[in-house]
């Protein structure tokens, strides 16, 4: 593990943000692991700071000015924003509607050609992140990178598009019907932004 990536999981540590216990993702799988984000973003400093690095990190890849950044709701807003910021470009994000279907409301925009990378707080699957990619392109638009805070499925993630991430990890997950904790009978708790 780097230095940085070892400073940002210290940060997470020190806010309380790095849970162990038993958790169900927004997957579906469950994990003795759970970063969470809201816990390391609430304070400006901490969001500022992953959101420089994010954007660094993004800009390499990207290799060129982005128009704008994007990021699904709830889990990229703060991180997108401060990324966004950090790249000097304005921000905006995607949400699911009734029917649960990633899309871009509250009067956003995007015009054919406009440059854009996506940000999440934290992949596991990519699912999120693919899908904001997947309405982006729909409006013609061009996504050359993602990136997120932390990368929980150790690279293999697929969403598209070249990505980075300030952490790489390979987090243990299960099936829920072949996970261990669940057979010794531990309750697992979801204690991120979606409802189970």
């Amino acid at each position: 593990m780097s230095p940085q990536e070892q400073a940002v999981l210290d940060t997470f540590r020190a806010t309380g943000a790095y849970l162990n216990g038993h958790f169900r993702l927004t997957s579906g799988l469950h994990s003795p692991e759970y970063l969470q984000c809201a816990l390391v973003l609430q304070h400006p400093v901490h969001a500022a700071a992953l959101g420089a690095g994010l954007a660094a990190a993004l800009e390499r890849l990207a290799g060129r000015q982005v128009d704008f950044v994007a990021a699904p709701a709830l889990g990229g807003l703060i991180i997108g924003h401060e990324v966004a910021r950090a790249l000097g470009c304005r921000f905006l994000f995607c949400e699911r509607d009734a029917s649960g279907a990633m899309t871009m409301r509250r009067g956003f925009q995007v015009q054919p050609g406009e440059v854009a990378v996506v940000v999440e707080d934290v992949v596991t699957t990519g699912g999120s992140t693919r899908e904001v990619v997947n309405v982006l392109q729909g409006c013609g638009a061009q996504v050359l990178a993602a990136g997120s805070i932390i990368d929980r499925s150790g690279g293999r993630a697929e969403i598209g598009v070249p990505r980075t991430a300030l952490v790489t990890l390979d987090v243990v997950t299960y099936a829920p019907d072949a996970c261990p904790l669940c057979a010794q009978g531990s309750p697992a708790v979801k204690p991120g932004s979606r409802p189970a």
